[in-house]
Order: C-alpha cells, then structure tokens, then sequence
C-alpha cells in the first residue's frame, strides 16, 4: 500500500488530501461542538494541521539566514545585483498597482458598503491597528535572533520571530562576508553547509503536505460557517472576483508578455498556492514558495533573496485588493463619500504600506492603516471580521502565487531562468546539495 502512494504523482497526493479534508470537515461540522469545546474529530484535524505549519515555521529563521548569507556572498561572480534588487521592488509595486485598480474598480461598480445587511452594532475597532512608524518598527531588529514575546491571557510567554527583521539581519551578515573577503570563507562553508541540510528536512516536511492539507482544509470548513456569508455576499463575491481576475488574468497576461508559458508557472507554483490557501500564512509557506521558485528555473541565489522579501512585503490579495474593496466598503455602510484623492491614497497605501506593516500580521492592521489613512472609521473593521478568515484563504494563495511570479519575471527579464527548469518545473524534488 505505502509502495503504491509513493508512485503516486505529488499533485494527485494533494489533490486527494484537498477531497479528505472538506468530507472530514464537513463530517466535523455535522458532529455538533463550539470553539471552546470542539468535537474530538475538529480537534484531531486542528492537531494536524497546525503541527503541519508548525514543522514548516519553525524552518523559515535558518532557511533564511543562510539562504540569503551564501546567496549575497556569490554576488561576486553577479555583476546585475542592484539591477535586480530594484526590478523586484519595481515589479512587486507594478503587480500591485494592478491589483488595488481592479478592487477600486469592482468597488464602485458594485458599492459592496451600500447593498450590505450586516447588523450596524458589529462596528467596533480591532485590538491592533497599522501606522507608518510601525515601518521603522517593523524594520529595525530588536535582537540578534529577530525574536518578539508575547504573553498569553493564562500567563504564558510565546517567542515569534519578525522574518523582514530577520532579512535585515542576514543582508547584513551576508554584505559582511563579503566585506571581509577569504578570511570569512569558513563561516560560508559552514553556512553552505547548513543550508543543505536544512533544504533536505525541508524537502521531508514538503512531502507531509498531503496530510497537513487534509489537516488545515477539514479545520477550515468545521469551523468556519458559512451562515456569515448571506449579510456580506457581494463583498465577499468582489473579493474573490478580484482575487481570481488577478491569478486568472493579470498574472497570465504578464507570463505571456514574456514568452513564458502560463501551464507551466501554474503547475510549478500549485504545491504553495494550495499550502497557502488551506494555511493562511505566507511565512508558514515561504519555505515551499522558495522551492517551488528555485525549480521554476530562478537561480538560488536570487530566489533566497527575493521571495523572503515579497513574503514580508508582497501581498496582492492582503495589502492590495482586499484593503481597497474594504475601504470601499466601509465609505458606503457609513455613508462617506469619497473623492478622486482619496482612491489615489487606497492606491498609494496599497503599493507602498505593505511595508510599513511587514513587522505585523494579518490583512487587519493593513486595512486599518487604510482607513486611517483615509480618515475612515477604524470601527467599520468590526463589521467584516466574521468573514474574515474565509476571505483570508484566497488572499493568502493570491500573495504566495505573486511571491513566485515576480522573481520568475525578473529572472526571465535579466536573462538569467532556466528555460528547461521552467519548461518542466519539479516541485517537489528532492534539494540537491549547495
């Protein structure tokens, strides 16, 4: 029986675990219990799917360090380093600008905030809001390691790391080495080193995907009711409109407008935009985007640069349509008129705000950086955070795919991808040795 799953395709193996997750869920949901008391088959499914991304984080700090270390030190055989770093940026502001048009553009053709029946007294300000300082925050390591703490409500303490801090960290170390020359070759052999060994417990957790798949989706759909949905239907419909437009349009559009082939990208990228979608978290995932990345042909050295960054800063679902349709919406429920000026701010906070939250999580603190901004009630966040983590699924699978896009174009547009790795992307192959 195992000989046989071993011979079949990764992709059918996900596919399978995408079916067992929505019957077990839906079996969950159907057995009855509540959050604070949930029925042994949701805790079992939420067992399993957090242990999944568990296995996956706890990855991201030493994949980055050491990826972005060895990849700085050999920019000395580059001689495009800066013009790569500034096409990345460019484009990651290019895609995103896209993207916050179509949500301005579905917005007012729909007027989500006005044709709402959501019950007004859900208004209530979020426990976290965005600002620009959170920038200099967010950007400024407050310790080696790039760890936070947070206390619990029962007394306990929980380190997180901030992964753009950590990035900041690694840039440094990375320039560095460079800096000091032959006398650091020893700290890059062992950094060589240690990235593949972490590339090849990477690539075993990557194989548990199928049963964190099924994990993370059963979780989803015994806890989420769909009961939410009827008060928000057409904002919820112009999320996932613009969601799909972006992937479905817009992303096919720019892989053609650079003879790549759209098949291709899409069956590369499908193992982190599903683990994205079931995970809702784009640092839980960026170890698969940085893979799947690598085996769409872009060099390792670029890749370990620019895909941890458009995890920290690349957000088209996120930071782009989903604040400006929010935005949108919140004027219309509150009955606020917004002007010419106030869409070019959605746009210029879309573009580049992403930023200035990347030390923070969650779609939230970006929305209320926009209303904010705008001068919108923050209270208007309340009202749509029922439906929140249904929507936060397809943003999450939106970011990721971009987060591989935009490093496969710029490496396409400086002559540097692999044309057969692109043609026939392995995403699930076992890392070769640095």
């Amino acid at each position: 029986m195992f000989a046989r799953l071993r011979r079949t395709p990764f992709g059918v193996q996900v596919l399978i675990g995408l079916v067992l997750g929505i019957v077990l869920g839906a079996l969950a949901r159907s057995m009855g219990g509540t959050s604070e008391d949930p029925n042994w088959l949701t805790t079992t499914l939420t067992t399993i799917g957090s242990t999944f991304v568990t296995l996956l984080r706890v990855l991201v700090p030493p994949l980055v360090l050491l990826a972005v270390v060895t990849s700085i030190a050999n920019l000395r055989q580059v001689t495009n380093a800066a013009r790569l770093a500034w096409q990345t940026l460019l484009w990651f502001a290019v895609t995103a600008l896209i993207s916050v048009a179509i949500g301005i553009v579905i917005g007012l053709v729909t007027d989500p905030g006005g044709r709402s029946s959501v019950a007004a007294d859900a208004a209530r300000e979020p426990s976290s809001t965005g600002s620009w300082l959170d920038f200099l925050q967010g950007i400024v390591p407050g310790n080696t390691f790039a760890l936070a703490g947070s206390a619990g409500d029962d007394g306990s303490v929980t380190l997180n790391f901030n992964v753009l801090q950590l990035l900041v960290i690694a840039i440094a170390l990375g320039v560095a080495v460079l800096k000091v020359g032959d006398k650091a070759e020893p700290v890059l052999t062992v950094a060589r080193s240690g990235l593949a060994v972490v590339q090849t417990v990477l690539w075993w957790v990557i194989r548990l995907a199928p049963i964190g798949t099924v994990g993370l989706l059963g979780k989803a759909v015994a806890s989420y009711g769909w009961d939410a949905l009827s008060p928000l239907a057409v904002f919820v419909a112009d999320v996932y409109v613009g969601l799909a437009l972006v992937v479905f349009v817009v992303y096919p559009v720019l892989l053609r407008a650079h003879g790549l082939s759209i098949r291709s990208f899409f069956a590369g990228v499908w193992p982190a935009t599903q683990l994205a979608f079931v995970s809702r978290s784009s640092i839980g995932t960026l170890p698969v985007t940085q893979k799947v990345t690598e085996d769409l042909g872009v060099p390792q050295s670029y890749a370990s640069f620019a895909v941890p960054l458009g995890a920290t800063t690349k957000m088209d679902g996120c930071a782009a349509i989903y604040p400006a349709l929010a935005a949108i919406f919140v004027a219309g429920f509150f009955g606020v008129d917004l002007s010419v000026t106030d869409y070019l701010l959605i746009a210029f906070v879309s573009v580049v705000g992403s930023a200035a939250t990347a030390g923070l999580t969650g779609a939230t603190v970006m929305l209320t950086l926009t209303l904010s901004t705008l001068g919108l009630p923050l209270a208007g966040v309340g009202l749509l955070l029922a439906i929140d983590p249904i929507l936060d699924m397809g943003r999450t699978a939106v970011n990721v795919t971009g987060q591989a896009l935009v490093p496969t174009l710029v490496a396409k547009r400086e002559g540097i991808l692999d044309a057969e790795r692109y043609r026939n992307p392995r995403a699930v192959a076992e890392p070769v040795a640095v």
